[in-house]
């Protein structure tokens, strides 16, 4: 049996039925699913590239594409943050100063994968025949098996405690 006790009382710092918390909750949602679901159908049929006339441009389309989706994502997120109640607790100094230092690691971890990876293999350029001549182990993927999708995770969560 478990106890939900704590997810009783921390739910009850959310407001549910706040429009804009549901619209980030989808729109979180929504993001990874959808260029998963373009990747693996362009894998299929090809048919972005041939769309695009090339799969490098297809490929540097669907990357602005989920990039105009995160941006967003990140509009929505901020704006169920401002709607959201605070918890008294995290309203202080430490918790500001830990927040923006959890935001920092996140966006070193988010911008050197990136750089890491360049444009294609961090926009799904694998999906699209674009490989990379070997596996990426340098810094964070040294230290880290998926250092953009934790980097972007402590970015919200950074975020979240300022």
């Amino acid at each position: 049996q478990v106890d939900v006790t704590a997810m009783a009382q921390l739910f009850g710092y959310v407001d549910m039925t706040d429009t804009g918390f549901i619209v980030a909750v989808l729109s979180i949602a929504f993001n990874p699913l959808f260029w998963n679901v373009v990747a693996r159908w362009e894998h299929r049929t090809r048919a972005l590239s041939r769309v695009f006339g090339s799969p490098r441009v297809a490929c540097y389309c669907l990357g602005a594409v989920i990039l105009m989706l995160n941006c967003v994502r990140s509009h929505c997120f901020t704006e169920a943050m401002k709607s959201q109640p605070k918890l008294e607790g995290l309203d202080c100094h430490w918790a500001y100063y830990l927040g923006l230092t959890i935001l920092a690691v996140g966006t070193l971890f988010v911008i050197s994968s990136f750089l890491a990876l360049g444009f294609t293999g961090t926009f799904l350029g694998d999906y699209f025949g674009i490989l990379m001549e070997a596996k990426v182990t340098s810094f964070p993927f040294s230290i880290l098996d998926n250092p953009m999708y934790w980097g972007s995770t402590a970015v919200y969560l950074g975020w979240s405690l300022m």
